[in-house]
């Protein structure tokens, strides 16, 4: 079992994975055991200082006077099969990640604010050397995407019953790829448009025979294989917008803009392109730079209501859009090279993502003093098609059920846990994209102390 450690701390009690298997696409389900209890129900009630990553009003709902800290830990547990007729299956060695958290919040007169870091979210998997994802290179197979951030949140009660809130983020994303790519789908690649090298003549006559060798790999690969960073890295920032409204006194409605990041190119030295013959023989490295192009997560828009229907019964509802396909149309790699007299490659990978939309579901009861007991779940449409769904980006997986609960240690601390289960989805390629398929399926937990300082 392939273990790590990941120390991008999350908003203060929102445990999310910087790396593999967010699970709204390449978002978590929700931030937060509070929420993540509810199936990610978290617009319109306090959930803590995770409600920075939610909605940033709900900070407003505090008591006044109030102030929180949050530490955490998570872990990620998926569990992902890549199937091809005729080989043997191979299974992906990213089977938990383990996430360290905290975060911090106040709430003084009509205005709250704080600070926390956490992780957006990400994908990835890790196949071994002899799985036929590596096309026969004798090499590992691995991606690696995180987007992390550092949030500074406010929320103002502008009216008794109306909270307005926003945060400025600050963005850091990294990536590792090892890929195997057979010539023959680079020279489909580049019939496609979708793939050009410029190089002198005798190099793009090499490299033309090489494509065009049956069995012949490129091997790309940028990695640092550290559990705290990307090889390829870039920083930038975005924002958020919310509010939360008091309807009634028993119901609560609130809403939440998450701008898309502005990232700056993700950019590695060092990366490798290894030409590999059939039956694994070596045949050149060319060593260089890497750039990931424009690599950005979604804007994101919700809407959610919060029902106290009894003194001890709240329930939950939201609603997501997940901007998707404004940021997902390709995957898009730069890498130069002085090898060979001198390479350059611009190759664009179609992902061509749908828009998601998601839909949360939740309850919490208090059972008893000091004692809540949560349940939910989270549904939402697969954005990845059959056509482009690869084995390194398995981002598939659409319903998860959830249970969590809260405990009253003392008067000023308090320990909160949930779990979601993530029921496996199955998607197959079309013969003209490979015909494999993938299963992904998962199981997140989280666990919290809070204190009130």
């Amino acid at each position: 079992m392939k273990q790590k450690i990941l120390v991008a701390a999350l908003v203060s009690g929102g445990l999310c994975s910087p790396l593999a298997h967010a699970t709204n696409g390449m978002l978590m389900e929700g931030y937060g055991p509070i929420a993540s209890g509810m199936g990610g129900a978290s617009m319109a009630y306090d959930n803590g200082a995770a409600g920075m990553a939610n909605n940033p009003a709900t900070l407003g709902l505090m008591a006044e006077g109030d102030s929180r800290l949050d530490l955490a830990v998570g872990g990620l547990h998926p569990d992902i099969v890549a199937r091809m007729a005729g080989m043997p299956d191979a299974k992906s060695g990213g089977t938990a990640y383990y996430m360290p958290a905290a975060g911090w919040v106040k709430k003084s007169g009509v205005v709250a604010y704080g600070v926390g870091m956490f992780a957006q979210g990400g994908m990835g998997t890790e196949y071994a050397a002899n799985t036929w994802v590596g096309a026969g290179s004798g090499k590992p197979s691995r991606s690696e995407v995180s987007v992390g951030n550092l949030i500074v949140p406010v929320s103002v009660e502008v009216a008794p019953d109306l909270h307005i809130g926003g945060s400025l983020d600050f963005v850091w994303g990294g990536m590792d790829l090892q890929m195997a790519m057979l010539g023959s789908s680079m020279m489909g690649m580049m019939a496609a448009g979708n793939l050009t090298v410029t190089a002198p003549a005798p190099t793009m006559a090499m490299l033309s025979g090489f494509m065009a060798g049956p069995g012949n790999v490129g091997y790309f690969n940028f990695s640092d294989n550290s559990s705290f960073t990307g090889k390829a890295n870039s920083t930038g920032y975005a924002g958020k917008l919310g509010m939360t409204y008091k309807l009634s006194d028993q119901v609560t409605m609130g809403a939440t803009y998450h701008s898309r990041t502005n990232l700056g190119d993700m950019k590695a030295a060092g990366a490798t392109v290894d030409l590999i013959g059939a039956g694994g023989v070596a045949m050149g490295t060319m060593t260089g730079d890497v750039t990931i192009v424009n690599f950005q997560f979604p804007e994101t828009y919700g809407l959610g209501l919060a029902v106290q229907a009894t003194d001890g019964l709240m329930i939950a509802a939201d609603y997501k859009r997940i901007a998707w396909s404004k940021v997902m149309k390709d995957f898009h790699m730069r890498f130069t090279t002085a090898n060979f007299g001198g390479v350059a490659m611009d190759m664009k990978m179609p992902q061509n993502w749908a828009d998601q939309d998601v839909v949360s579901l939740g309850m919490a009861f208090r059972a008893a003093e000091g004692v809540t007991l949560r349940a939910g779940a989270n549904v939402a449409n697969n954005p990845v098609p059959a056509n482009t769904v690869n084995p390194l980006f398995p981002a598939t997986v659409t319903h998860h059920y959830t249970l969590g609960a809260g405990f009253a240690v003392s008067n000023v601390s308090q320990i909160n846990a949930s779990l979601s289960y993530v029921p496996k989805v199955t998607v197959t390629a079309p013969p003209a994209s490979g015909g494999y398929s993938i299963s992904h399926g998962q199981t997140n937990w989280q666990l919290m102390y809070s204190l009130k300082l």
